[in-house]
């Protein structure tokens, strides 16, 4: 085995004129978040409780997409789902439509350990979180004043908006408002304004080899209420084995058709790629037409990350020193 490695990211999709306070903003918060998983790895804990550790810690902080900061539906509430997937036995649990659960990556996490199913979702995950103790707090907690401000100029582009995180100040030089895009983006054959969904994601392989791999979001701004995107399915936005950990972030609907995150360790398994090789063909010829990214872990302790976005912000760290914390190319 190689050692252990680590990869967060907090979703594809950026906007290029993103102002620079706000790039580093994001980037030290997947600083923070790297640096505790390489502490948490140092210490010995186990790949599955790395990721629920770093993913807790990025549904706490509002700057992402996912716990405190979630993307509104359009009812102006936030509906939150997540998956986890321990490598060595592939067992998962996932969870959607949370409305109370402070962290969503826990209630997924107890799915897997605390109950007989696989994927819970609205009043029954709810329920079983009630049941199971963990912390509920008020709808409102999830939501930002920037969030709502977000929700109405969807609402008046009449669109779905990906690129939420664009000042509200300044917007004529960002690239939000359907008025600033000359040709629409399309998702399964219907026009979207702007493009850049900031789901949460961790990858890890530990000092025994061991992969696990963790994703949560808050979905899209303006979803229809009851949206389930790839975030909890297990295959598409999550998915670890024997032979990697991979979490992916875009645009939901074409990685659910590709299955993207599941054919990272098919193609590894049957075609022989290796880690890197196989990210770089799942997102060449898995995606059609779809825009998104991804990061994975093997478990010979190597990372890996692409992208068919602008930009994706993302931290990657291994055991022999490398760390590297970026958003573009």
């Amino acid at each position: 085995m190689g050692g252990w490695a680590i990869a967060v990211h907090g979703g594809a999709g950026v906007d290029p004129n993103l102002p620079p306070h706000r790039q580093e903003e994001a980037k030290q918060l997947l600083t923070r978040c790297l640096n505790l998983g390489i502490s948490a790895l140092r210490s010995s804990l186990p790949a599955i409780d790395v990721v629920e550790l770093v993913v807790r810690e990025l549904e706490s902080d509002p700057l992402f997409n996912s716990g405190r900061g979630s993307a509104l539906t359009e009812k102006g509430t936030v509906e939150m789902e997540a998956s986890i997937m321990d490598g060595p036995k592939r067992r998962c649990g996932a969870v959607s439509g949370l409305t109370t659960v402070k962290n969503p990556i826990s209630l997924a996490r107890l799915v897997m350990e605390k109950s007989p199913h696989s994927y819970m979702a609205f009043s029954g995950a709810e329920e079983f979180a009630r049941k199971q103790g963990v912390e509920l707090v008020e709808n409102q907690y999830f939501i930002t004043e920037e969030n709502v401000v977000m929700l109405k100029l969807a609402k008046e582009a009449n669109s779905i908006l990906f690129d939420y995180r664009i000042p509200a100040v300044g917007l004529e030089t960002c690239s939000a408002g359907a008025a600033s895009v000359e040709a629409a983006l399309q998702m399964n054959g219907l026009p979207i304004s702007v493009y850049a969904p900031e789901t949460v994601g961790c990858v890890v392989v530990d000092g025994l080899g061991r992969c696990a791999a963790g994703t949560s979001t808050g979905g899209l701004m303006n979803k229809m209420s009851g949206r389930i995107g790839d975030s909890p399915l297990i295959g598409a936005g999550t998915y670890a084995g024997k032979l990697c950990g991979v979490s992916c972030t875009g645009e939901g609907e074409a990685i659910i058709r590709g299955t993207l995150a599941r054919d990272v360790a098919a193609v590894m398994e049957y075609k022989g790629l290796g880690l890197q090789e196989a990210v770089d063909f799942v997102i060449k010829d898995r995606l059609d037409e779809g825009k998104a990214g991804m990061i994975a872990v093997s478990n010979y302790g190597e990372v890996a990350y692409g992208f068919n976005t602008t930009g994706m912000f993302r931290g990657c760290a291994t055991e022999d020193g490398f760390m590297e914390v970026g958003i573009w190319e």
